[in-house]
């Protein structure tokens, strides 16, 4: 039903983090395949995606990567962030009822502060995107990129929270503080 989608460089530990958040779905065929589009690292993060049976991508045109994806929908992410409570029940649910494109909401216990959240944009993927397979084709057709796919339309918004990125193993939450 779902396929998750996530670029990296050297995010070797926040990689493992949301793929052990993402056995859920898997567990509940939600999760039907995650694909891994590398740029460039030097860690651990072909090792920690092969152990989880995700698909790494070393080189990759993302029209290719969009329409090999075997789920309907598309769930982009960023390397560290983390879905938290009935997500897998509530997006079940959205993938069968509806086909705007959503986002999950911020989680209420990692929020940037007030001033940051005024003065500077989040990163487009920051609250994750959910779109259906077919708007990604098109997209990647059109040679947007996966940050500009979220960030091309308006969206719905879960009730489901998503932990960011920055907030994986505490390190970047003090840049962003």
């Amino acid at each position: 039903m779902l396929t998750i989608i996530m670029e990296t460089r050297d995010n070797e530990a926040e990689l493992a983090q949301t793929l052990s958040v993402l056995v859920a779905g898997a567990v509940e065929g939600l999760v039907s395949d995650v694909i891994i589009l590398d740029h460039g690292s030097s860690d651990g993060s072909a090792h920690v995606a092969d152990a989880a049976g995700c698909r790494f991508c070393a080189e990759w045109d993302l029209s290719d990567v969009v329409r090999s994806a075997r789920g309907d929908w598309l769930m982009l992410l960023e390397p560290g962030a983390r879905p938290i409570g009935r997500w897998v029940d509530e997006l079940i649910e959205y993938v069968s009822l509806n086909k705007d494109p959503a986002r999950f909401s911020p989680s209420r216990m990692h929020r940037r502060p007030l001033l940051k959240r005024l003065s500077q944009r989040a990163a487009p993927l920051e609250a994750g995107f959910l779109m259906r397979k077919q708007d990604a084709v098109a997209a990647a057709r059109a040679n947007m990129q996966l940050s500009d796919m979220a960030t091309a339309r308006a969206v719905r918004k879960l009730a489901t929270e998503l932990v960011p990125a920055w907030v994986a193993l505490g390190h970047r939450s003090a840049e962003r503080a």
